[in-house]
């Protein structure tokens, strides 16, 4: 699943630590988060898009994988 955490983030002037304290996560979350090494809870999904005051959808783009 890729996400828009990092785009949306910089264009707010949001520093990973600062985004990071906010959310209650560490700094290495949100960087494997803007970095498609880790998928996040859906709670924590929640979390992020209300902090963007975003959907989840707007944030996270899902894509349907390949017929085998």
């Amino acid at each position: 699943m890729k996400n828009r955490i990092e785009e949306i983030r910089k264009e707010r002037g949001i520093r990973q630590e600062d985004f990071a304290r906010q959310l209650g996560v560490s700094r290495q979350t949100i960087s494997s988060l803007e970095n498609g090494r880790y998928n996040p809870s859906i709670f924590l999904a929640f979390k992020i898009a209300h902090c963007f005051g975003m959907q989840i959808e707007d944030i996270f783009i899902y894509e349907e994988e390949s017929p085998k």
